[in-house]
């Protein structure tokens, strides 16, 4: 049995009445009234998702940069080419069937696969995937660093992509890359095809419809959005045009569930279908529950500390030094996040080209408490750490201001939703972040410009990578990265990233932690749910229910 308001709520979400929020009360406490008990089960063609979704700021995809919301773009928007759910080793077509590249390696010629429409119905046509990449340089937001790094600009980027005809794009780089890096960084949100007639129909001011998109959608992908409400849920119903297979789930609804127990009560009673953030505690309580199933998924997300280099005590080394000897890794591990993440404390994911394995700092707080005192600080101090205020941040930031106590340091914990947080990172203004960092794309280029990478740590850079959030300059690093990026050999190019990630390891201000694995919980009778190895390759086109 589902409670009552949410019955009717699950209706108005999935369209099949249109009553206001206040009559649904209304009519829930009518019905409790009179003792009339309401026994519904998920309509057979929607799939409900218990998940957390409050970092969602933006969906334009020339602006997400956040997980839930490069999820949306996922399934709402084809980019221009892509992964298949069977393969994530290999890029695949998208809106583009097929491509060719130069010999000198510089322009890239795609082949736009035809027939495709958009949601409008309106044709899509080279000019629209031209206009989308254009659109993305020309905004200049948070992911626009994915393409300017081909040299890609405001004044060049319509004489380097453009449309020859309606049917072949064409891509031009500044430099030689290896090929597979540049399909690679295509493959990413910023890949993403907007129907150009559409948004450019919202334009207001020169801003490229920036301001209607960023709440409304323009994709060809196999949903749609109907409704978006903020840290509360979203809403997407099926593309019926879609080139693929048509989806068999008419709707789609995330529901923004912040606490892993309330996730877990939820897809007992069978009021959600899948649950996406439960805790040790909630996979061991559902074990003994016959219709669920769950489902470990490894992940490329990192969990780290981001320690501001503007802070006179952060930006001594011993300091920095003490701090990646007081975390309870192991501990962590083993309790916490047990079946939730590995040991990682490098900056390239595991699977990636050119990871490593190092494991070089263990709890320690004799090290520590001798590293603080040669740093002049035998009596600690004290600092802020911003945190989301959900699973299992919050409880990571707990464990962190329980060892850093242990040496002297006191830690108050700063908890906001993911909006805040990321706003106040993104403006420098932190003291110690806790936070979790997707690739933007499978390449190692991706973790190591974000955070090796930072050649103007002035305030005016263009490069605002992780390294520029936490004000870290660091010459050598920078030159290396851009030196791998380039290297097409690619045992040497592995080499440059293994080297790169040990010299970050030892002098960075980062304190890397845990590499991801996703717990997904799901109902017996739903099939098909799909989560790639990054945070946008969650793919829900081929979910069925039985």
């Amino acid at each position: 049995m589902i409670p009552v308001v949410w019955f009717f709520r699950v209706l108005v979400l999935t369209g099949r009445i249109n009553f206001s929020p206040g009559l649904i009360i209304v009519v829930g406490i009518t019905i409790g009234l009179f003792g009339i008990q309401c026994h519904a089960k998920i309509p057979q063609d929607v799939l409900i998702m218990a998940t957390q979704i409050d970092d969602m700021i933006t969906l334009d995809p020339a602006e997400i940069f956040e997980f839930s919301a490069a999820e949306y773009a996922a399934n709402v928007y084809d980019r221009l080419v892509t992964f298949e759910p069977d393969d994530f080793s290999t890029v695949a077509g998208g809106v583009a069937e097929s491509w060719v590249i130069s010999r000198n390696g510089r322009e890239f010629r795609f082949r736009i696969r035809p027939g495709l429409k958009f949601h409008s119905g309106n044709p899509v046509t080279a000019q629209d995937a031209a206009y989308s990449l254009q659109r993305v340089v020309r905004l200049n937001l948070s992911p626009a660093f994915i393409l300017t790094q081909f040299g890609l600009n405001g004044a060049n980027v319509h004489e380097r992509v453009r449309a020859e005809s309606e049917d072949i794009l064409i891509i031009e780089t500044d430099k030689s890359y290896a090929p597979t890096f540049v399909l690679n960084c295509l493959s990413a949100g910023v890949g993403s095809v907007v129907d150009q007639s559409v948004v450019q129909s919202y334009e207001v001011d020169g801003d490229m419809g920036h301001r209607w998109l960023r709440t409304n959608s323009a994709g060809s992908g196999p949903f749609m959005l109907s409704r978006w409400k903020a840290n509360e849920s979203i809403v997407l119903k099926r593309h019926t045009e879609y080139w693929r297979e048509v989806p068999a789930m008419s709707r789609v609804i995330l529901r923004h569930i912040g606490e892993p127990a309330t996730q877990r009560l939820l897809l007992q009673k069978a009021d959600v279908d899948i649950a996406r953030d439960l805790g040790p505690d909630q996979i061991a309580g559902l074990a003994s529950v016959p219709n669920v199933v769950v489902r470990p998924v490894p992940k490329s997300g990192i969990y780290y500390l981001g320690l501001n280099q503007r802070s006179d005590i952060l930006r001594r080394p011993r300091v920095v030094e003490a701090l990646k000897h007081l975390v309870d890794y192991q501990g962590l591990r083993d309790s916490l996040l047990a079946n939730r993440a590995s040991i990682h404390q490098s900056i390239v994911p595991k699977g990636f080209v050119g990871a490593i394995q190092d494991q070089p700092y263990v709890l320690d707080v004799e090290k520590a408490r001798t590293l603080l005192a040669q740093a002049g600080y035998g009596n600690g101090f004290r600092l802020n750490i911003d945190t989301r205020n959900t699973s299992p941040a919050m409880e990571i930031a707990q464990s962190l201001q329980a060892t850093f106590a242990l040496a002297g340091i006191e830690i108050n914990i700063v908890p906001g939703d993911g909006k805040q947080v990321l706003t106040k990172y993104r403006a420098r203004n932190h003291e110690i972040f806790l936070g979790r960092w997707g690739t933007d794309y499978q390449d190692p280029h991706s973790n190591a410009s974000a955070f090796a990478y930072n050649p103007d740590n002035s305030e005016s850079s263009v490069t605002k990578s992780l390294a520029w959030r936490n004000g870290w300059p660091h010459p050598e690093l920078s030159e290396m990265v851009g030196r791998a990026v380039r290297e097409k050999d690619g045992a040497r190019r592995a080499a440059l990233y293994r080297e790169m990630q040990r010299i970050h390891m030892r002098v960075s201000p980062f304190v890397i932690m845990f590499q991801d694995i996703e717990i997904v919980a799901l109902r017996k009778n739903v099939h098909g749910f799909i989560s790639g190895p990054t945070f946008d390759t969650v793919f829900y086109r081929n979910v069925t229910k039985d």
